[in-house]
């Protein structure tokens, strides 16, 4: 793994700012205290009319974006600055339940995944993820026609959700490169099998999980989002989640909890 420490201290100002050059652990702890749960409830008098979507075995289907060691586990790069997010909201299991219920339920499942081979490295203008994306080596893999050096690594998924992703049956479509899908596959692969409608997980809430929701809502799906199977950094500049939950209340069509998506597709059946 990349030294997170000496990577920021390279390319961003944030450690000079508290002082000194800290731990991935201690930046996650200090550059953000973050809103408590209770923070993130929804409002009591919600100003926004009601919207909701009705789950049909037929067409809908769940998608993943980003189940991936580099978000998801604590050997990932980012642990650092999502671990808090993921752990708090229980993703790494919640993740587990709509992957095992997709599989019993016979729902189908997509993963929209995030690689970056050695070409992607010789862009010449980033935003400030992608820049540190790429300092890190976040998602790297060898190449588009090799896993080489790609088992167990921060691009592969995460272990305990792997075989069923790769089970023949998953459609694990072509890696998106910056947040939305606009430049892999997982469209066509939707409406190919006769998708209309999204349940919506995976990481990282503000980044990639909220750019696919607002494609797939442009390309004419209804999209649902699981509230806690996502996260996202807490830095400085904001809780990622936070920023991500107030435009999932604008904009989806549906807001759940995994136990909701749970109940749902059992009474779909």
């Amino acid at each position: 793994m990349n030294d997170f420490r000496t990577i920021l201290t390279a390319i961003l100002p944030l450690p000079v700012v508290f002082g000194a050059v800290i731990s991935a652990t201690d930046f996650a702890a200090n550059a953000h205290s973050g809103p408590s749960i209770a923070q993130y409830a929804d409002p009591a008098e919600p100003a926004l009319p009601a919207s909701d979507m009705i789950v049909t075995m037929a067409d809908t289907a769940i998608v993943i974006t980003d189940p991936q060691i580099d978000f998801l586990s604590p050997n990932g790069v980012t642990w650092g600055v999502v671990g808090e997010s993921v752990t708090e909201h229980n993703v790494v299991e919640n993740l587990a339940t709509l992957i095992d219920t997709a599989k019993s339920s016979g729902m189908p499942l997509f993963i929209s995944p995030h690689h970056y081979f050695p070409t992607d490295h010789g862009w010449q203008f980033e935003g400030p993820l992608e820049k540190l994306m790429h300092a890190i080596g976040m998602f790297d893999r060898a190449g588009p026609l090799t896993l080489d050096g790609y088992d167990g690594s921060g691009a592969d998924f995460m272990p305990q959700y792997k075989a069923q992703i790769l089970d023949g049956e998953t459609v694990v479509t072509s890696p998106h490169k910056i947040y939305g899908p606009e430049q892999n596959d997982l469209v066509l692969q939707l409406r190919k099998r006769g998708i209309t409608k999204v349940i919506l997980a995976g990481m990282s809430a503000n980044l990639c999980t909220q750019a696919h929701l607002y494609e797939l809502l442009e390309q004419g799906f209804e999209v649902a989002v699981v509230r806690d199977g996502t996260a996202a950094a807490k830095l400085p500049e904001g809780d990622g989640y936070l920023a991500a939950l107030i435009n999932f209340r604008y904009v989806a069509n549906g807001l759940w909890t995994t136990e909701q998506v749970v109940a749902k597709i059992a009474a779909a059946k």
